[in-house]
């Protein structure tokens, strides 16, 4: 019992572990000395148990954490320096802006001031929000396709704003590189219509990223202009379905604020922190949180029918279902994103100079597992060798897929121990 708990702590409270058969083996490169075996079959739970790190809160709660930590860790090193990133960053041009989709159909919302189009005052949390006031004039074809194309709108306008960053320089897009370079991480939200909208961090840096100071010439001011030029000219065509020919653009509605000038809702200052903040929360959060569709792939189209979905939802994915029936448009792979109502592109992206990486954060935090692993296990051996030492040791391992989950005995004891498990875990 007490090796079995000791393995579901290491989950750090993940609920959907991956089950793995098979064997490591430790071997010295120059003696050939076996230091150390491990077979699945000799642990307590009988497999190797790992962690999921699903980053969506619906389908593991402490793997979406640990993403969300990450996520803010990431977008904060690129805001104000540190994991590798120069503190300097700190004093260049930044923006956050927000990217929404055009509108395909009056939906019920909560306006500022007065009340929704049906005359109705919604509370917050009303399941009418965001759904059409028409279902059958809403253009759902658009809308799924507005979603399948959106990543390909966002690159579309990354290469206008280098562009009109370089127009309002008064250089050429050749000479630009010579002089600045544009890096943002940005993450994508759903509305609760179902439409993907862009919360991206754009930042001005020198040609070498972060760690050269920007050129004289580059403000908070002139990167506003420029992302708004480039967000109003960049637009995708789109196929062309009974006759009728699509082109994909942002919405109309296009928030800029500079950092440190006015918050989300104004009169307090936009910090780093609350962006990073910001940001994060949505890196764990899919189509499912803010529609209520589903947070899995669909092998059949009737398997809508014993699921609770809102209607709103699954005209969504019946239209996306449709849609990728078509030849014209299985590069889209619409069937196989129905769930995502279209969208396929990655949740959270950034350039390769805006911070340190996930990867890079995630290699971090194991290695510090693994030093403290064998610093409890060891009672009388010598402290862990040294990380920068040129000892090395060579691993033979051989692993299978063998299940996902927890027995009920093994949820039960996750269960009561995950309090303890993760009380003041932090990314280190």
């Amino acid at each position: 019992m007490p090796g079995l708990v000791r393995q579901l702590r290491g989950l750090g409270g993940c609920t959907t572990p991956i089950r793995l058969d098979g064997h490591r083996t430790d071997i010295h490169p120059a003696t050939g000395e076996i230091l150390g075996e491990l077979h699945a079959g000799d642990l307590p739970a009988g497999n190797l148990l790992v962690r999921c790190n699903n980053r969506r809160t619906t389908r593991c709660a402490a793997c979406a954490e640990t993403y969300r930590r990450d996520t803010y860790q990431l977008i904060t090193a690129g805001l104000r320096g540190g994991k590798g990133t120069p503190e300097q960053v700190a004093n260049h041009p930044r923006v956050f802006a927000t990217f929404t989709a055009p509108s395909f159909g009056a939906v019920h919302n909560r306006p500022a001031t007065g009340r929704c189009r049906c005359g109705a005052q919604h509370p917050d949390d009303a399941p009418e929000l965001g759904t059409p006031l028409d279902p059958e004039s809403y253009d759902y074809e658009a809308a799924v396709l507005w979603n399948a194309h959106a990543s390909k709108i966002w690159a579309r306008f990354s290469i206008y704003l280098r562009r009109e960053v370089a127009k309002r320089a008064g250089l050429t897009q050749r000479d630009f590189a010579d002089h600045a370079r544009v890096s943002f991480a940005k993450v994508a939200e759903y509305q609760r219509r179902g439409a993907i909208h862009f919360h991206a961090v754009i930042r001005l840096d020198g040609p070498d990223g972060g760690d050269t100071p920007p050129p004289a010439w580059a403000t908070p001011e002139l990167l506003t202009d420029a992302i708004h030029a480039a967000a109003t000219a960049a637009d995708v065509p789109g196929p062309v379905i009974n006759a009728r020919a699509h082109t994909f653009s942002f919405g109309r509605q296009l928030d800029i604020r500079t950092i440190r000038s006015a918050d989300l809702d104004g009169g307090t200052e936009l910090t780093e922190r609350a962006v990073a903040a910001y940001i994060a929360k949505y890196a764990t959060k899919g189509a499912e949180t803010a529609t209520g569709t589903l947070d899995r792939p669909i092998k059949f189209l009737a398997e809508l029918g014993r699921m609770t979905i809102p209607d709103h939802a699954q005209r969504m994915i019946r239209t996306a279902w449709t849609l990728g029936a078509r030849k014209d448009l299985e590069d889209l792979r619409l069937r196989a994103w129905a769930h995502m109502l279209g969208f396929r592109g990655h949740f959270s992206t950034k350039t390769r100079r805006y911070s340190t990486t996930l990867g890079a954060l995630r290699t971090a935090r194991a290695e510090w597992r693994r030093l403290q692993a064998a610093i409890a296990r060891a009672d009388d051996t010598p402290a862990p060798a040294d990380p920068d030492s040129d000892d090395t040791t060579l691993v033979l391992a051989h692993w299978t897929f063998a299940g996902t989950g927890l027995t009920r005995g093994e949820e039960w004891l996750a269960a009561a121990f995950t309090p303890d498990s993760t009380e003041g875990e932090s990314t280190p």
